[in-house]
């Protein structure tokens, strides 16, 4: 009987400390979305301890010789469930860990990948954006998510991109472009030349409402500069995981545009931000997800900007 016990107790603190499940009942998807080009649906939804932080859009590409992972998701477990979801499509090394920008739903997982020797590339801004911003994120969403977070750590690129770089993985040229001020203060994009499918990060949002932590005229104008892009698909940040380029944008540019001309409306009328945030863009509300939980703050990021335009 004591011999039962104790196995019993033993398997039960196996199964306390074994790391927590994608979701119960639902496998880690990872799709080949064209020939050695692969990319994981996000939720759309908040990070919480239930989803493990897993509401952006991650990507892969394959090359002859090597791999380059786009984003890891937004916890350590997350990312370990990446690299081994990756590891069961391919054995070819991760040479590059490419993160699009620095929020905590696209980075968390970096320390999952960091055994496999790959280069963490990024932005030139990222370094300083993660240092001014990691470990606020860390004890903020710490406090969100309890021990999902457990082993998450903030790792910086060794390898940034200042314009544009591309990356060789082996008879696979991938583009890096990095973008002025916008969604982020350090949004990068990345192009697989081969099969001509973009991912671009949260430059890039379907179905869930934009967001807007950098630039509103900033975002804007690299929508445009982003449309000249010449791909057939692109992998959004968060959305449906695959859409026709450029005809992707045209949601998200719409609701920009109004945004903007909704703020100078206001601004010409002398109303407070405090106003503008119940007004400004409210007839938009039913054709995004989680509106409710970013407008307001776009408003408000984007008030003080057009009101320093002048007349």
């Amino acid at each position: 009987m004591l011999r039962l016990v104790l196995a019993f107790a033993g398997t039960l603190l196996a199964l306390l400390s074994a790391p927590l499940p994608a979701r119960a009942g639902a496998p880690f998807r990872l799709d080949e979305i064209a020939p050695g080009a692969y990319a994981h649906p996000g939720e759309t939804s908040l990070m919480t301890r239930e989803n493990l932080g897993g509401i952006a859009n991650l990507g892969a590409i394959v090359g002859d010789e090597a791999v380059a992972v786009i984003d890891t998701g937004g916890s350590l477990a997350q990312g370990k469930v990446f690299l081994a979801a990756l590891r069961e499509k391919t054995q070819k090394p991760v040479r590059f860990v490419i993160d699009t920008h620095a929020h905590p739903d696209h980075v968390f997982g970096n320390g999952a990948f960091t055994s496999t020797g790959a280069t963490f590339v990024g932005h030139r801004n990222l370094p300083r954006a993660l240092a001014a911003r990691g470990e606020h994120y860390l004890a903020s969403f710490r406090q969100i998510m309890g021990d999902a977070l457990d082993g998450t750590i903030i790792v910086a690129p060794t390898l940034t991109v200042a314009d544009s770089m591309t990356l060789d993985l082996g008879g696979r040229e991938i583009l890096l472009q990095a973008w002025r001020t916008a969604h982020s203060e350090a949004d990068l994009t990345v192009l697989d030349k081969k099969t001509g499918t973009l991912f671009a990060g949260d430059l890039l949002f379907l179905r869930h409402v934009p967001v807007v932590d950098g630039s509103l005229l900033g975002f804007l104008d690299v929508a445009d500069k982003l449309a000249e892009i010449k791909a057939e698909r692109v992998v959004p940040g968060h959305g449906p995981e695959v859409a026709p380029w450029p005809k992707a944008l045209d949601d998200e540019r719409a609701y920009l545009t109004k945004l903007a001309a909704g703020l100078r409306a206001a601004i010409r009328k002398g109303k407070s931000v405090k106003d503008a945030a119940q007004s400004v863009g409210a007839e938009e509300r039913g054709k995004w997800s989680l509106f409710d939980d970013y407008h307001a703050r776009n408003v408000t990021a984007g008030f003080a900007e057009v009101e320093w335009e002048g007349p």
